[in-house]
């Protein structure tokens, strides 16, 4: 088992923690990861950009001029791309942007996401992150303390003031064990847990 230190929010080492195998030292699959992130933020886009086309844009019916005589080029159309007021050429149209992917795929992405995370030593483990009251000072006092200046913070429970105290810092994303998600493990480095939150997500993707 892999075999980790737990920390407290001072920075001082309190104890260690073996974690599942299954799940924190699994096979790192580096496609699985690329198609998790692409399809996690595919499936953010909106998908509504929209432009006219000529068929779309009114008017424009009618001839401007006759074919020959008159000096000009020949048009067809006030309303053809070259013409200030005309349709959009090839014009975007909403679509939608959703990819999907397997069950199996997505929980060994987030297997080989996280113990991606702990063969760089980048995953910090914390016996419980609380605050008596809503401070970004606090919260930037304990990151302080354990070297950690970019993270993706993984919490047992929606504390509020833990949530509210974390949220004005850059680099710095707070969510709990149903939230843990690929991309943000990865976008982050550094993915500081409680161990509470630990044993949540060993009880639920062991």
């Amino acid at each position: 088992m892999a075999n980790v230190s737990v920390f407290n929010m001072q920075g001082k080492e309190v104890g260690k923690m073996d974690l599942n195998d299954a799940i924190f030292a699994a096979p790192v699959h580096e496609h699985l990861l690329h198609l998790a992130v692409v399809a996690q933020l595919a499936n953010k886009r909106q998908g509504t950009q929209k432009a006219l086309t000529r068929a779309e844009v009114s008017g424009g019916g009618r001839k401007p001029w006759r074919q020959k005589g008159t000096g000009h080029a020949r048009q067809g159309s006030i309303r053809a791309p070259q013409w200030k007021g005309g349709g959009v050429v090839f014009a975007p149209t909403p679509r939608d942007y959703t990819t999907t992917m397997n069950k199996k795929e997505k929980r060994a992405a987030l297997k080989s996401a996280l113990s991606n995370a702990v063969a760089e030593n980048k995953l910090i483990v914390v016996d419980e992150i609380h605050f008596d009251e809503i401070k970004t000072k606090n919260f930037q006092n304990m990151l302080n303390a354990l070297n950690v200046q970019k993270a993706f913070v993984l919490l047992d429970e929606n504390d509020k003031n833990t949530v509210l105290s974390a949220r004005n810092i850059q680099d710095v994303k707070t969510a709990q064990v149903n939230e843990l998600n690929v991309y943000d493990v990865l976008r982050y480095g550094t993915v500081l847990a409680t161990k509470a939150a630990l044993l949540k997500v060993e009880e639920v993707y062991a």
